[in-house]
């Protein structure tokens, strides 16, 4: 009877080829599969094009499409079927390995996998290697510190209600907003009607080849930067400038 190979969770960074880590690389390199899931209204898996070109040959690779499913039910089954593929890849010895953007335990179909997996295979051997994530890339590329001091930090999806954000804006020093989709006009009116845009920024796509990111949200236009994998940086408050007085 075989050993059952390891699966691998490997976050593959925000969208940048070759910016994950360096043991996830060497570990995804000696998988003998790797399942990359791709949103049924794409023609290839975003996963996949944030590895180096040509290094792994295809055959290696498995496709797994995705819908925005709300029925939970018809999910659970979605998962279900998914983990049974992988599943008979482990028992037969073989290392796998799942694909995600950013990193895989930040709102990830890893963690649904990943759960479903060890339903099937209790005694399940395997490693999680994180990744960078949307935020953080926004983060360095706008120069755009995500906590000084004691700030509070948010990680939010944006909510449908703009209250709700208001009060989480109230609540913490900086919102890292995400899952943010169509509600973004009604989320730059609500930045201009506080009068904080100016200490807001927005990233889409950061890395790739069709990065945008917005410093000043006051002269954003909502219609032209709709779409996938974006990212707001929200400060309620200009930054302090602590460095002020010190002294070497």
């Amino acid at each position: 009877m075989s050993v059952p190979g390891t699966f691998f969770g490997i976050g593959v960074g925000p969208g940048e080829p070759g910016l994950m880590p360096v043991i996830a690389w060497e570990s995804l390199k000696r998988c003998d599969v790797i399942f990359v899931p791709r949103a049924q209204t794409r023609e290839r898996s975003v996963a996949r094009r944030c590895l180096p070109a040509n290094e792994i040959p295809d055959e290696r690779f498995r496709e797994i499409e995705f819908t925005m499913e709300a029925d939970r039910k018809r999910l659970h089954e979605h998962y279900a079927s998914v983990a049974e593929t992988i599943a008979a890849e482990l028992r037969v010895g073989k290392d796998a390995a799942w694909l995600t953007i950013g990193d895989p335990m930040v709102y990830s179909t890893y963690i649904y996998t990943l759960a479903a997996l060890k339903d099937r295979m209790p005694e399940l051997r395997h490693r999680i290697f994180p990744g960078i994530t949307s935020y953080c890339a926004l983060a360095a590329a706008a120069e755009f510190p995500l906590g000084e001091g004691k700030e509070r930090v948010l990680i939010l999806p944006c909510p449908d209600e703009m209250q709700e954000l208001r009060a989480a804006i109230g609540a913490h020093d900086i919102v890292v907003l995400m899952k943010i989709s169509g509600r973004l006009p009604a989320v730059l009116a609500l930045l201009r009607e506080m009068h904080i845009a100016t200490n807001c920024v927005f990233g889409r796509h950061v890395g790739m080849d069709h990065q945008v990111i917005h410093h000043n949200l006051n002269e954003m236009d909502a219609e032209e930067s709709l779409g996938y994998l974006a990212t707001m940086l929200i400060r309620k408050s200009p930054p302090q400038k602590r460095q002020a007085g010190v002294q070497s």
